[in-house]
């Protein structure tokens, strides 16, 4: 793919807003606080800032590339259009009764989350398709010209079609649109044989109703934005990263936006992913900590891992099971809430917590000097001497010392009863064992071994705490990207154009149709392939095909890679090998006597990525040059040490500081722990190892 000369990445946080504009002079980059009340706003903010920077004018901008939360924020906070769902008679529930488990077994006092769309606004249609697409009860048009009539008389702002068995069969769900568009050719609808065709209604059902739940509210924001850029002379057009690591035009987003839900973490995964490759590192933990979340990410082999199913909105302590499966492909990343923003306090135990209530950018943490009173994980982190209080942001955003130890002082260390450095200590200790916690059971969940990965820290956070995490992980080697601070946005930058096409197709492997599943990877094609073309053309691009198998009477899938191509029978025994491998991957062994399955299928087409030049690593040979010496708090040694600081630009390819030191630069500040050095790379990247490691 011809990539323009200049091309502008936004990613929008819960605190900062980044930007990273690339030029032919190289890439400027820069971070300002998220406006709340208008993203867009802070968008022209940065790239005006971004491009001061770097020397040129708006309208010499070729791309916009953009990745944001408001999907995401929109589905937390339950500020959605008012939405109808229609359904088949006696699914009416379906989303309400949820998949039945409990995801805090000994809690009496469970209360499920409530469905985005009340039970009163939930409409059944007398239909039947079964699960092979045949018709079982027709949909008489009478009816659903009456349900029309209702729907469009109650003033409802979207609507969401979920019928069942639509992934195979849409007739009834389409004839169900054309009747709403008769009588409100305006109104926002969306079908679930569209936004997701695949087995299983529960998330087929949450994802429609997801994506019309958000749609009138994407669609008017990125409509502001584009007319906003515009009258800011930047005529160049606008895309979207998807959750699934992939560039989409505005139009797709606006008719999809449910694919936008993780759409800025997975910019982070595609930063990562680009230096695993340029590096050769087959094995690596990606570590995004901003100021509102943490998000960690397996990528091995050059790619970060994907799923088709992703939980939205939990509600219970971030645990799996209480938010809202909805099946849209993602990058697969655990998030939890620990950022430079969240909120510490003393529990009913007078236990010290973190998170998942973050300070954001309005009001900020206290030391912000915006009103925020709550100390934080960075009033923490200043206190332990561990940022500059002058050069925060670039100096963009001036620190207090005093507030921050007013506000730790007052909500925990008086009802500890212990000094303010020590309640500093215990809020960034808590918040590294929740991420390191989280890490461990994200690789143990995939079958892997943390010890064998290297970390790649970025964003404005993970700098500052990935030495501490990776002495909490046994990892030996971690590497801090040029960029780090806003390195979501950059990711935006390296993400090829792509669309995934989903279907659900339920064969048993023995019964393979390979002409049904022809047909529909034929579709499948052409579907992924008018979305890209909308991105590069004619350019060259590549596929993966994906078959989401499991053994008969296993209530889940796991996704095997297969070769895209015209299959036919005599293919079965390299599926099922295929099929074996990845499951012993997995959980090690496979069960002998059970028939394999395939019940829905994914083809990823993408723009052709151009390989990263190979780095060599750098030994350090050469002593960086210091500028002086301070005073911050090692948390493995639990006493304040003499570091050494150093300029990131200093830390040439094969120069070398040793632990205790801080690394500053504009956009984060990293961390060198008493049991680590640092190590320039001839990419700019600093290789932080273990001094003990062979």
């Amino acid at each position: 793919m011809n990539m323009s000369d200049i091309r502008v990445g936004v990613d929008i946080g819960g605190t900062f807003t980044d930007v990273a504009l690339d030029h032919p002079g190289g890439m400027a980059t820069c971070k300002v606080l998220t406006d709340y009340t208008e993203p867009e706003r802070a968008i022209l903010k940065g790239i005006e800032t971004a491009a001061q920077k770097a020397g040129i004018a708006l309208h010499t901008i070729d791309q916009v590339i953009h990745g944001t939360t408001l999907v995401t924020n929109a589905l937390i906070e339950r500020r959605g259009a008012r939405t109808a769902f229609v359904t088949t008679e006696g699914f009416r529930d379906v989303i309400e009764m949820r998949s039945e488990n409990r995801f805090e077994q000994y809690d009496l006092n469970l209360e499920l989350p409530k469905p985005l769309v009340p039970r009163k606004d939930r409409f059944t249609l007398n239909e039947r398709v079964g699960p092979q697409g045949q018709v079982l009860l027709d949909l008489d048009a009478g009816e659903a010209r009456r349900l029309a009539e209702r729907i469009v008389e109650a003033g409802y702002e979207a609507v969401a079609i979920g019928l069942m068995h639509a992934y195979a069969n849409d007739a009834h769900e389409r004839m169900m649109a054309d009747a709403l568009k008769k009588l409100a050719p305006d109104l926002s609808i969306s079908l679930s044989s569209v936004i997701s065709p695949q087995m299983r209604e529960l998330p087929r059902f949450n994802t429609v109703i997801a994506n019309a739940y958000v749609q009138p509210q994407v669609s008017a924001y990125l409509n502001r934005l584009v007319a906003k850029l515009r009258n800011a002379d930047v005529s160049a057009p606008v895309f979207m990263l998807h959750s699934g690591g992939g560039l989409i035009s505005v139009e797709t987003a606006s008719e999809q936006p449910v694919r936008l839900l993780e759409s800025g973490p997975a910019g982070g995964a595609i930063f990562a992913a680009e230096f695993a490759r340029s590096h050769q590192i087959d094995k690596v933990m990606s570590f995004d900590m901003g100021g509102t979340t943490a998000k960690i990410c397996l990528i091995e082999d050059g790619a970060p891992k994907t799923a088709n199913t992703f939980e939205v909105a939990r509600t219970y302590r971030f645990k799996k099971g209480s938010g809202m499966t909805v099946s849209t492909p993602v990058v697969e990343m655990v998030e939890i809430g620990a950022g430079g923003g969240s909120i510490a306090s003393i529990d009913t135990m007078g236990r010290i917590q973190v998170g998942p209530r973050s300070a954001a950018s309005e009001p900020g943490p206290a030391c912000y000097q915006r009103g925020g009173v709550e100390p934080t994980v960075t009033d923490s982190n200043l206190v332990l001497g561990r940022l500059d209080p002058d050069n925060f942001a670039g100096g963009e955003i001036p620190l207090s010392v005093d507030l921050a130890q007013q506000a730790l002082s007052e909500r925990i260390a008086e009802a500890q009863s212990i000094p303010v450095s020590d309640a500093a200590f215990g809020v960034t200790e808590m918040v590294d064992e929740n991420m390191a916690n989280a890490a461990r059971v994200h690789t143990v969940e995939n079958g892997r071994d943390i010890e064998h990965f290297t970390m790649i820290g970025f964003g404005g956070g993970a700098p500052l705490h990935a030495c501490r995490l990776c002495e909490k992980l046994g990892i030996k080697a971690l590497l801090i990207p040029p960029g780090a601070g806003v390195g979501s946005a950059i990711g935006f930058l390296r993400a090829p154009f792509s669309y995934e096409a989903t279907r659900g197709l339920f064969q048993t492997l023995a019964s393979f149709d390979a002409d049904a599943v022809n047909a529909a990877l034929e579709a499948m094609e052409a579907e992924a392939r008018a979305f890209v073309r909308a991105g590069i053309g004619d350019g060259r691009t590549t596929t993966r095909l994906t078959a989401f198998m499991r053994y008969a009477g296993q209530g889940w899938e796991i996704p095997v890679p297969l070769p895209h191509k015209i299959f036919t029978s005599g293919d079965t025994d390299a599926i099922l090998a295929a099929f074996e491998s990845a499951y012993r991957m997995l959980f090690g062994r496979t069960i002998d006597g059970l028939a394999p399955e395939i019940t829905n299928w994914s083809l990823i087409v993408a723009s052709e990525r151009p390989q990263p030049e190979t780095t060599k690593p750098q030994a350090g040979s050469e002593d960086a040059a210091v500028l002086r010496t301070r005073p911050i708090f090692d948390a493995a040694l639990r006493s304040i040490v003499e570091a050494q600081e150093v300029e990131r630009s200093a830390m040439t390819p094969d120069s070398v500081i040793a632990g205790p030191a801080v690394i500053i630069e504009a956009e984060t500040t990293t961390i060198v722990t008493s049991a680590y050095r640092a190590v320039g790379q001839s990419d700019g990247c600093l290789l932080l190892v273990r001094k003990d490691a062979k």
